[in-house]
């Protein structure tokens, strides 16, 4: 191992609310899992736990394992963090199929006096209806992958921890609303497959790749943070640089383009991809 790694592992603190707030999550869906399983076993199956519990076990090893402190110290880690939280730790926890689960785990006062009346809240509904609409939850989450790339808040999420930690909070939830529309879980309505879908993670796709080109072939460092503080690994900077724009204009094109093929498959009558369960909601009395 070398000192670099060394430093970095020494370094790290482990990071108890987000440790807490993880583990309490998995306990409250694997409590409502549980209870749902008892008469819809078919559609809270052993896969949905699982894509469920790796979705939370990998935040936290973006956003709270030693994983962190080399994304602070290489672009391209960061930059793989980034995809993480955008793509492939949404879709693990939607594919859980979350909000039941959430409901039926949370203890009854909590669900009778603090979720319950916001449950009922018709502007609350109507709030969460607009966020996943499809134009609100493509340009929130595409706005905040370009605003948090521009130069100088980039910069400030590296020099301050409490701004990076609202950045991942921005790309996981602005990136849950994204994927809401393609993946739907219940209680998203019914809806079959469309043509807009594929426009939707093509233009996604188009904005992800600028991004990737401009850091790519810009011939200069974008972020002063990697030339102020040199990587301990001696990578020269502008080849930080550009692998990470390669790691995310590659890796984050499989992340729209794979969904993409398999909707346009099932377009052309490749085959019937099922329908979302139906599940009740745990009354909620009071």
């Amino acid at each position: 191992m070398s000192d670099a790694v060394r430093q970095i592992f020494a370094e790290w603190q482990l990071p108890m609310g987000l440790t807490a707030s993880v583990l309490l999550a998995a306990l409250v869906y694997l409590r409502g899992w549980v209870a749902l399983r008892r008469t819809r076993r078919d559609q809270f199956t052993v896969e949905r736990l699982a894509s469920f519990l790796c979705g939370l076990a990998l935040m936290w090893t973006v956003v709270g394992s030693p994983m962190d402190g080399f994304a602070d110290a290489l672009l391209t880690m960061h930059m793989i963090e980034h995809l993480l939280l955008m793509s492939a730790i949404p879709m693990l926890i939607l594919y859980g199929l979350p909000v039941a689960p959430m409901l039926r785990g949370l203890p009854r006062p909590v669900l009778r006096w603090v979720v319950g009346p916001m449950l009922r809240s018709r502007a609350l509904r109507r709030l969460v209806e607009w966020m996943v609409a499809p134009a609100v939850a493509w340009l929130a989450m595409n706005v905040a992958y370009l605003a948090w790339h521009v130069p100088a808040a980039y910069n400030l999420a590296l020099e301050n921890e409490t701004v990076h930690d609202v950045e991942h909070l921005c790309f996981l939830f602005t990136s849950l609303l994204f994927w809401w529309y393609i993946i739907r879980p219940w209680p998203a309505k019914e809806r079959p497959d469309d043509w807009g879908m594929l426009v939707y993670l093509a233009m996604g796709d188009v904005v992800m790749t600028m991004l990737s080109a401009f850091l790519a072939f810009c011939g200069q460092p974008v972020y002063s943070y990697y030339v102020e503080h040199p990587n301990p690994f001696h990578i020269p900077v502008l080849e930080d640089q550009v692998m990470g724009a390669v790691v995310m204009w590659v890796i984050g094109s499989f992340a729209y383009l794979v969904p993409a093929m398999v909707i346009a498959y099932r377009l052309t009558g490749g085959t019937d991809h099922g329908s979302q369960p139906r599940v009740a909601l745990p009354r909620v009395s009071g």
